[in-house]
């Protein structure tokens, strides 16, 4: 079953497709991520393309404390599926491989740990944070294979369909690698995902509104957004502290978020639309509110605004069309 085929109907409260939902009517319950370090590094930080990474990039603003490479890969997934199904009788994982790029190994390399992964009990499926510069034809055929008869989710980091905020954040590569990648993973079973960051400096609001309409047109299955946080020990820190940006408000970010899902496919699946640095680190923005807080003021917001992922997709994408021909 793929993201088209599940229905359009919304939960209770959500009016956008939510991940949690989806995976939900996929297995029939609710699956679990549990989330491991295979100590990947990444070529924009061992000298393969820059030494210094991305210019927001600090691992330790996203990751839990207990995702650590430290620990072997059997052992951090043998210690997070107990205190999953304890606290919450969780009975069906997903292994995410999160920090750094985890396609970033020879593909021998990889088919080791993902099979490892798959080989506990619970596990359904894998999902893979990486960037679009890191796979090619054999990476991309040992996933499809493993997709065969396991949920496997490929999450490319792009951040931004503009390559000017691109080449500003260090990122190394282009948006047309994005497509590149896009094009060489969609149609093989492999479910295709996206991250992007709302706030760059070096965008508008239309700007940033415009990557709904991108990513609608390319075969992406599954979306991750987030707020722009500028965090400790990262370039951007020391240039937010030489000379201040604007960063999101927290309503501002909510209006944003709701008109940004409106313009964005109503297939495509929200993993996630916030974010919550640990306050240690955290320099801006600071709002003070969970991730639970946030959906609830999300939800309360688009219902008012009778708002709903998709509500702008047709016309917009209409428009476009027509300009085309």
């Amino acid at each position: 079953m793929n993201v088209a085929e599940i229905t359009d109907r919304k939960t209770a409260t959500r009016r956008y497709r939510a991940f949690g939902q989806y995976m939900k009517e996929l297995y029939g319950e609710a699956v679990y991520k549990v989330n491991v370090d295979a100590g990947f590094t990444c070529p924009n930080r061992d000298g393969t393309l820059s030494t210094g990474g991305c210019i927001y990039c600090n691992n330790d603003s996203f990751r839990p404390a207990a995702c650590t490479s430290a620990t072997p890969l059997r052992g951090q997934i043998e210690k997070g599926i107990p205190y999953l199904r304890s606290r919450y009788g969780a009975k069906k994982f997903i292994v995410y491989f999160q920090p750094y790029t985890n396609t970033y190994a020879p593909v021998e390399a990889l088919e080791r740990l993902y099979r490892e992964a798959l080989d506990s009990p619970g596990v359904v499926g894998l999902a893979i944070g990486t960037r679009p510069d890191c796979v090619d034809a054999d990476k991309i055929a040992l996933l499809e294979s493993l997709a065969r008869d396991r949920f496997i989710l490929v999450e490319y980091g792009l951040q931004s369909v503009h390559d000017r905020t691109l080449e500003f954040i260090n990122r190394g590569h282009d948006v047309a690698c994005f497509r590149n990648a896009v094009a060489l993973t969609a149609g093989r079973g492999i479910r295709v995902g996206a991250h992007i960051i709302l706030g760059f400096p070096t965008e508008t609001r239309d700007d940033m509104l415009v990557m709904a309409d991108e990513l609608s047109r390319l075969p992406v299955e599954f979306l991750k957004i987030h707020q722009l946080q500028v965090v400790r020990e990262t370039a951007l820190a020391g240039l937010y502290l030489q000379k201040p940006f604007a960063t999101f408000g927290y309503h501002e970010y909510i209006e944003m978020v709701a008109d940004f899902m409106e313009r964005l496919s109503p297939h495509i699946v929200l993993q996630r639309l916030f974010a919550a640095a640990p306050e240690e680190i955290l320099i801006a923005p600071v709002w003070n509110k969970t991730r639970s807080e946030f959906l609830r003021d999300l939800d309360a917001f688009m219902a008012r605004k009778e708002s709903y992922q998709g509500k702008a997709y047709k016309t917009i994408n209409h428009r476009a069309t027509e300009a085309r021909r």
